[in-house]
């Protein structure tokens, strides 16, 4: 399924594009705040954004500069009362891939978001995070907040293991046959305990990767 994150503060807007998409087999999630987006964005990328530029709590051009630091590759739809405006300009050079002026007609809605997936596909699942870690499979990148973490190719792929069974806990047992057996690399326990310690340090000790005592190690979202 598609899925949508919609930054819009009019409520009656947001209730009939939700409402209209919903019909044609799009999930969207609407959020009335840059601040309430940017924690969903945190969860899990979408596979394409509607970015309101007028929020209560700064501009759209704001939160596009932010999504792209992070999410290069991420489809991003911005729009706007004024058509001819400056608006436009800052959007995209801020990373905005097409615009929509208001007021707008649905059906011409849903044609650029067609549009614009049938150009991009849908990146979202190169894209992992839980809390300020965020990992780009396809560039190998990983980010903790906006700044570039380098790991180790061990590293590497004890995070991504993890960030790909989000939620759920992942034993000691099957990270050292994901991480080091299908290399070719047999290593003792130890190893693992090693890494996820350098590992920590590394993201700067962060809240989301739970130990399981005895078991496995577990990435979830902090409360």
């Amino acid at each position: 399924m598609i899925d949508i994150y919609y930054i819009e503060d009019d409520e009656a807007i947001s209730r009939a594009v939700r409402e209209y998409l919903a019909q044609w087999g799009y999930r969207v999630s609407a959020f009335s705040t840059i601040e309430s987006a940017k924690q969903a964005f945190r969860v899990a990328c979408p596979t394409l954004a509607l970015v309101d530029w007028n929020m209560p709590d700064g501009n759209g051009n704001m939160l596009c500069r932010w999504i792209r630091s992070i999410w290069k590759e991420l489809p991003i739809i911005f729009l706007t009362v004024r058509g001819d405006s400056h608006d436009i300009v800052t959007g995209f050079q801020n990373g905005a891939d097409d615009y929509v002026v208001k007021p707008f007609e649905l059906e011409v809605l849903r044609s650029r978001i067609q549009a614009l997936l049938r150009r991009a596909g849908d990146v979202s699942r190169q894209y992992l995070s839980c809390g300020h870690i965020s990992v780009d499979q396809n560039r190998m990148l990983v980010c903790c907040g906006q700044e570039e973490i380098s790991l180790s190719p061990s590293e590497y792929q004890l995070l991504v293991c993890l960030l790909q069974n989000k939620g759920r806990t992942v034993t000691r047992e099957r990270l050292l046959e994901n991480v080091w057996d299908l290399n070719g690399n047999y290593v003792n326990d130890n190893t693992l305990t090693v890494t996820v310690k350098r590992l920590r340090e590394k993201l700067r000790q962060p809240a989301c990767l739970k130990t399981v005592r005895s078991i496995g190690y577990r990435m979830e979202e902090a409360l």
